[in-house]
């Protein structure tokens, strides 16, 4: 199975980058390279984060990393592929994004 970061989320991380690195450029980088291994680690536990409420349908997932959330879909039965859709600090408004 693969991750795939799509061109959304990617931008999201550059952004989160950009954002701290104003403050603290070094964080920044280690930041979004945690961020980048828990989209890969989605591997080993696709199934085990919850669904997002309401949006249960389109079988969007989220993990939470350091009020971040990482918003995915598990494509495939079985799994064949993660598609990482978004990568949002907690305090936004998710469903706009995700879903205009």
């Amino acid at each position: 199975m693969i991750v795939q970061i799509l061109p959304d989320a990617e931008a999201d991380l550059e952004a989160i980058g950009d954002y701290m690195a104003r403050d603290n450029p070094r964080r920044a980088l280690g930041f979004v390279r945690e961020l980048r291994d828990k989209c890969a680690r989605l591997v080993d536990v696709c199934l085990a984060f919850p669904v997002v409420p309401r949006y249960e349908v389109r079988g969007v997932r989220h993990r939470v990393h350091g009020g971040h959330q990482i918003f995915y879909r598990v494509v495939g039965e079985p799994p064949e592929r993660i598609d990482v859709i978004h990568v949002l600090p907690s305090a936004r408004n998710y469903a706009a994004i995700l879903f205009p």
